[in-house]
């Protein structure tokens, strides 16, 4: 006789009790029947339409040459003076988008080592659903999220220091 074979012991469990399927909610079945049903191409055009709102949307602002107060504008730091972790990334952008990299990695060094990193796994992404392609897949662990997300943290409070050498982070 196994254990398989022994019946349960302990009490009955009260109804409503058990372990029954969770049915998602209305819209989670929403999603995945849009989803099941959307052509192949529908999420990597998805994500190519934001990208490209957020290159025309840099474009045109031309955050660079923005004063305080102008829009683009960081809310935390409007409103406190403390730099955000994100603070500089407009800038950034625009920079990496006119071919200044070294100007890019002043206003904020962590996006612009990410970007590369960010369009070639987009490019791996689309062309594997789109195409077929069997480019190699950035397979990111948890301990390179860990220490990504560790360093950036650091440093965005290393940016924040009123003194020297760290006043150089301030963008």
């Amino acid at each position: 006789m196994t254990l398989a074979d022994e019946p349960v012991q302990g009490p009955a469990l009260p109804p409503g009790w058990g372990y029954a399927e969770a049915r998602p909610d209305a819209v989670t079945r929403f999603v995945q029947r849009v989803w099941t049903k959307s052509p192949v191409w529908a999420a990597p055009f998805a994500a190519l339409v934001c990208m490209s709102g957020a290159v025309g949307y840099t474009l045109a602002t031309h955050p660079a040459a923005a004063g305080a107060g102008d829009a683009p504008t960081c809310l935390l730091k409007y409103t406190t003076g403390f730099v955000c972790p994100g603070c500089g990334g407009t800038r950034a952008a625009w920079y990496l988008l006119h071919g200044d990299v070294p100007a890019a990695a002043r206003h904020h060094a962590i996006f612009t080592f990410a970007v590369p990193f960010l369009l070639y796994m987009y490019v791996a992404w689309a062309g594997k659903r789109l195409f077929n392609w069997n480019l190699p897949q950035l397979r990111i662990g948890p301990g390179a999220m860990i220490a990504f997300v560790a360093v950036w943290g650091v440093w965005s409070v290393l940016r924040n220091l009123p003194w020297a050498p760290f006043t150089a982070f301030y963008v």
